[in-house]
Protein backbone atom coordinates (compact mmCIF):
# COMPACT_ATOMS: atom_id res chain seq x y z
CA UNK A 1 0.00 0.00 0.00
CA UNK A 2 1.13 3.65 -0.93
CA UNK A 3 1.73 6.10 1.81
CA UNK A 4 1.37 9.80 1.68
CA UNK A 5 3.46 11.90 3.70
CA UNK A 6 3.43 15.19 4.06
CA UNK A 7 5.25 17.74 5.69
CA UNK A 8 5.32 21.70 5.90
CA UNK A 9 8.63 23.19 4.58
CA UNK A 10 10.03 27.05 4.06
CA UNK A 11 9.45 26.32 0.19
CA UNK A 12 5.79 25.00 0.34
CA UNK A 13 3.79 21.67 0.73
CA UNK A 14 5.55 18.56 -0.38
CA UNK A 15 3.89 15.03 -1.07
CA UNK A 16 6.04 12.59 -1.05
CA UNK A 17 4.50 8.73 -2.47
CA UNK A 18 6.10 5.54 -0.75
CA UNK A 19 5.81 2.89 -2.55
CA UNK A 20 6.20 -0.42 -1.34
CA UNK A 21 9.57 -1.32 -2.68
CA UNK A 22 10.93 2.14 -3.44
CA UNK A 23 10.21 5.92 -2.24
CA UNK A 24 8.57 7.48 -3.71
CA UNK A 25 21.79 27.89 -13.15
CA UNK A 26 24.80 27.92 -13.99
CA UNK A 27 27.63 29.36 -12.39
CA UNK A 28 29.48 32.14 -14.29
CA UNK A 29 32.09 30.26 -16.00
CA UNK A 30 34.87 30.70 -18.79
CA UNK A 31 34.36 28.47 -21.91
CA UNK A 32 36.96 26.71 -22.79
CA UNK A 33 36.11 26.14 -27.02
CA UNK A 34 38.94 24.30 -27.68
CA UNK A 35 38.71 21.98 -24.61
CA UNK A 36 37.61 18.54 -26.21
CA UNK A 37 36.62 15.24 -23.96
CA UNK A 38 38.36 15.51 -20.60
CA UNK A 39 38.08 16.70 -17.09
CA UNK A 40 38.54 19.39 -15.46
CA UNK A 41 37.86 21.48 -12.38
CA UNK A 42 36.84 25.28 -11.73
CA UNK A 43 35.40 26.94 -8.20
CA UNK A 44 31.86 28.29 -7.96
CA UNK A 45 31.03 31.26 -6.17
CA UNK A 46 31.46 29.34 -2.79
CA UNK A 47 35.01 28.86 -3.39
CA UNK A 48 33.85 24.90 -4.17
CA UNK A 49 35.43 23.22 -6.87
CA UNK A 50 32.47 21.71 -9.44
CA UNK A 51 33.56 19.23 -12.03
CA UNK A 52 34.25 20.18 -15.85
CA UNK A 53 33.75 17.83 -18.59
CA UNK A 54 34.44 18.35 -22.47
CA UNK A 55 32.35 17.27 -25.46
CA UNK A 56 33.14 13.82 -27.31
CA UNK A 57 31.43 14.22 -30.72
CA UNK A 58 30.04 11.08 -32.09
CA UNK A 59 31.56 10.93 -35.89
CA UNK A 60 30.64 8.13 -37.03
CA UNK A 61 26.82 8.85 -36.44
CA UNK A 62 27.05 11.04 -39.81
CA UNK A 63 26.97 7.67 -41.75
CA UNK A 64 24.06 6.49 -39.76
CA UNK A 65 22.10 9.39 -40.41
CA UNK A 66 21.90 10.29 -36.40
CA UNK A 67 22.72 14.08 -37.35
CA UNK A 68 21.88 17.46 -35.70
CA UNK A 69 18.72 19.36 -37.30
CA UNK A 70 21.75 21.35 -39.25
CA UNK A 71 23.57 17.96 -40.09
CA UNK A 72 25.93 18.24 -37.87
CA UNK A 73 27.13 14.96 -35.52
CA UNK A 74 25.78 14.49 -32.23
CA UNK A 75 27.62 14.85 -28.82
CA UNK A 76 27.97 13.77 -25.72
CA UNK A 77 29.71 15.04 -22.02
CA UNK A 78 31.44 11.83 -20.13
CA UNK A 79 32.78 10.88 -17.43
CA UNK A 80 34.59 7.62 -15.93
CA UNK A 81 33.27 5.87 -12.99
CA UNK A 82 35.79 4.23 -10.81
CA UNK A 83 35.95 1.96 -7.68
CA UNK A 84 32.29 0.60 -6.92
CA UNK A 85 30.56 2.87 -9.33
CA UNK A 86 33.28 1.44 -12.20
CA UNK A 87 30.20 -0.93 -13.63
CA UNK A 88 26.94 1.61 -12.84
CA UNK A 89 26.08 3.98 -15.62
CA UNK A 90 23.85 7.20 -15.49
CA UNK A 91 23.04 8.74 -18.54
CA UNK A 92 21.40 12.22 -18.78
CA UNK A 93 19.39 13.62 -21.92
CA UNK A 94 19.80 17.15 -22.42
CA UNK A 95 16.61 19.22 -22.18
CA UNK A 96 15.78 22.87 -23.98
CA UNK A 97 12.47 22.76 -25.09
CA UNK A 98 11.48 22.00 -28.94
CA UNK A 99 10.86 23.76 -31.16
CA UNK A 100 7.38 23.79 -33.36
CA UNK A 101 7.59 24.79 -36.80
CA UNK A 102 9.76 25.23 -39.99
CA UNK A 103 11.08 28.91 -39.66
CA UNK A 104 11.25 27.72 -35.25
CA UNK A 105 13.60 24.98 -36.34
CA UNK A 106 15.34 26.71 -38.64
CA UNK A 107 16.36 29.30 -35.74
CA UNK A 108 17.33 26.41 -33.57
CA UNK A 109 20.16 24.82 -35.68
CA UNK A 110 21.95 28.23 -35.82
CA UNK A 111 21.83 27.32 -32.03
CA UNK A 112 24.09 25.42 -29.21
CA UNK A 113 20.27 22.91 -29.50
CA UNK A 114 20.23 22.39 -32.83
CA UNK A 115 24.37 22.63 -33.64
CA UNK A 116 27.52 20.43 -32.52
CA UNK A 117 29.37 22.98 -34.10
CA UNK A 118 27.85 25.85 -31.48
CA UNK A 119 27.95 23.38 -28.43
CA UNK A 120 30.08 24.98 -25.14
CA UNK A 121 32.17 22.78 -23.85
CA UNK A 122 33.67 21.90 -21.07
CA UNK A 123 29.68 22.00 -18.85
CA UNK A 124 29.54 21.56 -15.34
CA UNK A 125 28.86 18.15 -13.85
CA UNK A 126 26.84 19.03 -10.37
CA UNK A 127 23.94 17.22 -8.37
CA UNK A 128 23.06 13.53 -9.66
CA UNK A 129 26.07 14.16 -11.63
CA UNK A 130 28.40 15.61 -8.94
CA UNK A 131 31.63 13.45 -8.12
CA UNK A 132 31.54 14.09 -4.69
CA UNK A 133 29.98 11.48 -2.29
CA UNK A 134 29.40 14.18 0.52
CA UNK A 135 27.08 16.24 -2.29
CA UNK A 136 25.94 12.84 -4.33
CA UNK A 137 26.27 9.81 -1.98
CA UNK A 138 24.29 7.11 -4.47
CA UNK A 139 25.87 7.75 -7.53
CA UNK A 140 29.19 9.78 -7.08
CA UNK A 141 31.56 7.38 -8.35
CA UNK A 142 29.74 6.10 -11.69
CA UNK A 143 29.78 6.64 -15.08
CA UNK A 144 28.22 9.66 -16.15
CA UNK A 145 27.21 10.38 -19.48
CA UNK A 146 25.30 14.02 -20.46
CA UNK A 147 24.02 13.39 -24.03
CA UNK A 148 23.16 16.88 -26.22
CA UNK A 149 19.93 18.24 -27.40
CA UNK A 150 20.00 19.06 -30.71
CA UNK A 151 17.11 17.63 -32.46
CA UNK A 152 13.90 19.69 -31.23
CA UNK A 153 11.92 17.09 -30.43
CA UNK A 154 12.92 15.45 -27.11
CA UNK A 155 15.46 12.24 -28.68
CA UNK A 156 11.59 11.25 -31.15
CA UNK A 157 11.89 12.15 -34.62
CA UNK A 158 13.39 10.56 -37.94
CA UNK A 159 12.81 12.47 -41.19
CA UNK A 160 13.89 15.36 -42.79
CA UNK A 161 12.78 18.25 -44.76
CA UNK A 162 15.21 18.50 -47.61
CA UNK A 163 13.75 22.15 -48.90
CA UNK A 164 14.14 23.77 -45.38
CA UNK A 165 17.63 21.48 -44.95
CA UNK A 166 16.31 20.24 -41.69
CA UNK A 167 17.00 16.70 -39.93
CA UNK A 168 14.90 15.49 -37.42
CA UNK A 169 16.87 12.60 -36.44
CA UNK A 170 16.37 12.62 -33.11
CA UNK A 171 15.83 9.28 -31.99
CA UNK A 172 18.96 8.22 -34.49
CA UNK A 173 20.74 10.18 -32.50
CA UNK A 174 19.77 8.84 -29.05
CA UNK A 175 20.60 5.68 -30.31
CA UNK A 176 24.05 6.23 -31.98
CA UNK A 177 25.09 7.99 -28.95
CA UNK A 178 23.69 4.65 -26.54
CA UNK A 179 25.80 2.50 -29.49
CA UNK A 180 28.76 4.08 -28.70
CA UNK A 181 28.79 4.22 -24.89
CA UNK A 182 27.71 0.43 -25.26
CA UNK A 183 31.53 0.45 -27.14
CA UNK A 184 32.82 2.50 -24.38
CA UNK A 185 31.98 -0.14 -21.36
CA UNK A 186 28.55 0.45 -20.77
CA UNK A 187 27.36 -2.80 -21.99
CA UNK A 188 29.16 -3.99 -19.04
CA UNK A 189 26.99 -2.20 -16.59
CA UNK A 190 25.77 -3.51 -13.75
CA UNK A 191 23.42 -1.13 -13.06
CA UNK A 192 22.05 1.90 -15.47
CA UNK A 193 20.08 4.67 -14.96
CA UNK A 194 18.56 7.11 -17.85
CA UNK A 195 17.42 10.07 -16.71
CA UNK A 196 16.86 13.88 -18.20
CA UNK A 197 15.60 17.33 -17.27
CA UNK A 198 12.54 19.12 -18.96
CA UNK A 199 12.67 18.20 -22.83
CA UNK A 200 15.09 15.68 -22.00
CA UNK A 201 12.70 14.30 -19.13
CA UNK A 202 9.93 13.90 -21.16
CA UNK A 203 12.58 12.04 -23.62
CA UNK A 204 13.45 9.96 -20.84
CA UNK A 205 9.98 8.65 -20.29
CA UNK A 206 9.54 8.62 -24.66
CA UNK A 207 13.08 6.21 -24.56
CA UNK A 208 12.88 4.54 -21.26
CA UNK A 209 12.05 0.84 -22.51
CA UNK A 210 14.32 1.62 -25.80
CA UNK A 211 17.61 2.19 -23.22
CA UNK A 212 16.18 -1.20 -20.92
CA UNK A 213 16.31 -3.32 -24.22
CA UNK A 214 19.88 -2.62 -24.73
CA UNK A 215 21.04 -4.62 -21.69
CA UNK A 216 20.54 -8.27 -20.16
CA UNK A 217 17.89 -8.80 -17.55
CA UNK A 218 20.76 -9.30 -15.31
CA UNK A 219 21.48 -5.42 -15.13
CA UNK A 220 19.21 -2.74 -13.10
CA UNK A 221 18.15 -0.61 -15.46
CA UNK A 222 15.79 2.49 -14.38
CA UNK A 223 14.68 6.09 -15.75
CA UNK A 224 13.36 9.11 -14.45
CA UNK A 225 11.60 12.29 -15.85
CA UNK A 226 12.96 15.18 -13.71
CA UNK A 227 10.70 17.84 -14.90
CA UNK A 228 9.82 16.16 -17.84
CA UNK A 229 5.77 15.46 -16.41
CA UNK A 230 4.15 18.25 -18.71
CA UNK A 231 0.38 18.36 -18.23
CA UNK A 232 -2.06 18.96 -21.18
CA UNK A 233 -3.74 21.77 -19.14
CA UNK A 234 -5.74 24.53 -19.95
CA UNK A 235 -4.36 28.07 -19.69
CA UNK A 236 -5.46 31.40 -18.21
CA UNK A 237 -7.42 32.17 -21.33
CA UNK A 238 -9.02 29.02 -21.48
CA UNK A 239 -6.67 27.78 -24.74
CA UNK A 240 -4.51 24.76 -24.60
CA UNK A 241 -1.31 26.83 -25.21
CA UNK A 242 1.27 24.04 -24.63
CA UNK A 243 -1.32 21.54 -26.81
CA UNK A 244 -0.70 23.95 -29.69
CA UNK A 245 2.93 23.69 -29.61
CA UNK A 246 3.21 20.00 -29.24
CA UNK A 247 0.42 19.91 -32.12
CA UNK A 248 3.32 22.00 -34.27
CA UNK A 249 6.11 20.02 -33.08
CA UNK A 250 5.00 16.41 -33.75
CA UNK A 251 3.42 18.13 -37.56
CA UNK A 252 6.87 19.42 -37.93
CA UNK A 253 9.20 16.36 -37.37
CA UNK A 254 6.69 14.08 -38.78
CA UNK A 255 6.09 12.02 -35.18
CA UNK A 256 2.82 10.41 -35.63
CA UNK A 257 4.49 7.02 -36.41
CA UNK A 258 7.61 7.85 -33.89
CA UNK A 259 5.37 7.78 -30.56
CA UNK A 260 4.51 4.64 -28.61
CA UNK A 261 1.56 2.74 -30.45
CA UNK A 262 0.21 1.33 -27.28
CA UNK A 263 -0.73 5.34 -26.97
CA UNK A 264 -1.62 6.12 -30.91
CA UNK A 265 -3.71 2.85 -31.25
CA UNK A 266 -6.42 5.19 -28.82
CA UNK A 267 -5.38 8.76 -28.72
CA UNK A 268 -4.62 11.27 -31.45
CA UNK A 269 -0.32 11.52 -31.87
CA UNK A 270 0.02 15.30 -29.77
CA UNK A 271 -2.04 13.20 -27.14
CA UNK A 272 0.65 10.88 -26.98
CA UNK A 273 3.59 13.24 -26.83
CA UNK A 274 2.11 14.46 -22.82
CA UNK A 275 3.59 12.01 -20.38
CA UNK A 276 0.58 11.90 -18.43
CA UNK A 277 -0.85 9.55 -22.13
CA UNK A 278 1.97 7.47 -22.01
CA UNK A 279 3.71 6.86 -18.36
CA UNK A 280 1.43 3.37 -17.47
CA UNK A 281 3.02 2.27 -20.44
CA UNK A 282 6.44 2.35 -19.80
CA UNK A 283 7.27 -1.38 -18.30
CA UNK A 284 10.64 -0.25 -17.12
CA UNK A 285 10.73 1.25 -13.71
CA UNK A 286 10.11 5.13 -13.58
CA UNK A 287 10.58 7.68 -10.85
CA UNK A 288 8.93 11.09 -11.81
CA UNK A 289 10.19 14.37 -10.26
CA UNK A 290 8.50 17.18 -10.83
CA UNK A 291 7.30 20.58 -9.17
CA UNK A 292 3.61 20.74 -9.17
CA UNK A 293 4.54 24.20 -9.88
CA UNK A 294 6.83 23.93 -12.38
CA UNK A 295 8.15 27.49 -13.29
CA UNK A 296 8.55 26.82 -17.13
CA UNK A 297 5.07 25.48 -17.33
CA UNK A 298 3.57 28.39 -15.55
CA UNK A 299 5.33 30.98 -17.65
CA UNK A 300 4.85 28.93 -20.80
CA UNK A 301 1.58 26.71 -20.31
CA UNK A 302 -0.50 28.26 -17.79
CA UNK A 303 0.12 32.12 -18.29
CA UNK A 304 1.95 32.56 -21.49
CA UNK A 305 2.26 35.95 -23.03
CA UNK A 306 -0.47 34.98 -25.36
CA UNK A 307 -2.84 33.79 -22.70
CA UNK A 308 -2.18 36.84 -20.66
CA UNK A 309 -2.07 40.31 -23.16
CA UNK A 310 -2.74 42.60 -19.72
CA UNK A 311 0.22 41.11 -18.08
CA UNK A 312 -1.84 40.27 -15.46
CA UNK A 313 0.23 37.69 -14.57
CA UNK A 314 3.65 38.47 -15.03
CA UNK A 315 4.37 38.75 -11.72
CA UNK A 316 2.82 35.35 -10.48
CA UNK A 317 3.98 33.22 -13.48
CA UNK A 318 8.48 35.11 -13.89
CA UNK A 319 8.42 35.00 -9.57
CA UNK A 320 5.59 33.33 -8.24
CA UNK A 321 4.64 36.37 -6.72
CA UNK A 322 0.54 35.39 -6.82
CA UNK A 323 -2.28 36.80 -5.44
CA UNK A 324 -5.34 34.50 -3.87
CA UNK A 325 -7.44 34.19 -7.22
CA UNK A 326 -3.87 33.40 -8.81
CA UNK A 327 -2.97 30.45 -6.68
CA UNK A 328 -6.42 29.05 -6.47
CA UNK A 329 -5.91 28.88 -10.33
CA UNK A 330 -2.32 27.77 -9.32
CA UNK A 331 -3.78 24.84 -7.06
CA UNK A 332 -6.45 23.58 -9.78
CA UNK A 333 -3.26 22.86 -11.90
CA UNK A 334 -1.44 21.17 -8.67
CA UNK A 335 -4.31 18.95 -8.50
CA UNK A 336 -4.29 18.18 -12.18
CA UNK A 337 -1.08 16.91 -11.80
CA UNK A 338 -1.33 14.57 -8.70
CA UNK A 339 -4.76 13.39 -10.60
CA UNK A 340 -2.72 12.33 -13.83
CA UNK A 341 0.01 10.41 -11.44
CA UNK A 342 -2.50 8.41 -9.54
CA UNK A 343 -2.92 5.61 -11.63
CA UNK A 344 1.43 5.53 -12.22
CA UNK A 345 1.35 5.80 -8.54
CA UNK A 346 -0.29 2.59 -7.52
CA UNK A 347 2.87 0.33 -9.19
CA UNK A 348 5.26 -1.05 -7.01
CA UNK A 349 7.93 -0.56 -9.65
CA UNK A 350 7.34 3.47 -9.91
CA UNK A 351 8.44 6.00 -7.85
CA UNK A 352 7.54 9.61 -7.36
CA UNK A 353 8.98 13.15 -6.20
CA UNK A 354 6.14 15.92 -6.43
CA UNK A 355 7.29 19.17 -4.42
CA UNK A 356 5.45 22.47 -4.56
CA UNK A 357 8.43 24.75 -5.11
CA UNK A 358 8.57 27.19 -7.98
CA UNK A 359 11.23 25.69 -9.85
CA UNK A 360 12.24 23.68 -12.92
CA UNK A 361 14.96 20.55 -13.08
CA UNK A 362 16.02 19.98 -9.22
CA UNK A 363 18.53 16.60 -9.49
CA UNK A 364 20.76 18.54 -11.68
CA UNK A 365 20.99 21.76 -8.96
CA UNK A 366 23.46 21.22 -5.91
CA UNK A 367 20.99 23.11 -3.97
CA UNK A 368 18.25 21.01 -5.02
CA UNK A 369 19.51 17.47 -4.73
CA UNK A 370 22.03 17.60 -1.93
CA UNK A 371 19.69 16.01 0.92
CA UNK A 372 22.15 18.48 3.20
CA UNK A 373 20.56 21.25 1.55
CA UNK A 374 17.38 20.44 2.69
CA UNK A 375 15.21 23.18 4.27
CA UNK A 376 14.59 23.28 8.01
CA UNK A 377 11.35 20.86 8.28
CA UNK A 378 11.96 18.49 4.90
CA UNK A 379 12.01 15.11 5.58
CA UNK A 380 14.10 13.86 3.23
CA UNK A 381 16.39 15.53 0.07
CA UNK A 382 15.80 14.52 -3.22
CA UNK A 383 18.75 12.84 -3.43
CA UNK A 384 18.19 10.08 -1.07
CA UNK A 385 14.41 9.70 -1.59
CA UNK A 386 15.91 8.63 -5.29
CA UNK A 387 18.47 6.67 -4.24
CA UNK A 388 15.86 4.59 -1.60
CA UNK A 389 13.56 3.97 -4.64
CA UNK A 390 16.60 2.83 -7.26
CA UNK A 391 18.19 0.71 -4.82
CA UNK A 392 14.87 0.01 -3.42
CA UNK A 393 16.34 0.36 0.83
CA UNK A 394 12.72 1.87 1.63
CA UNK A 395 11.06 -0.23 4.62
CA UNK A 396 8.13 -2.13 4.03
Amino acid sequence: MNALLWSWSLTGLFLLSILANGVMSSDEMDLFNNFKGANMFQKQDDGADVLMVGLTLVQTAAAEGAVCLDGSVPGYHLYRGYGSGANNWIIQLQGGAWCDSIEDCQNRKRSRVGSSTLMETPIEFKGILSNKAAENPDFYNWNKAVVRYCDGASFSGDSENKTAQLQFRGKRIFLAVMEDLMAKGMCHAKQALLSGCSSGGLASILRCDDFSSLFPPTTKVKCMSDAGFFLDAVDISGARSLRRMYSGVVNTQGLQNMLPSTCTNHLDPTSCFFPQNIINQVKTPLFILNSAFDSWQIENSIAPPSADPSGSWHNCSSSFTCNASQMQFMEGFRMSMLDALKTFSMSNKNGMFIISRWAHCLAQRKDTWFPGNSQPGEDKGIAVVVGDWYFERAKK
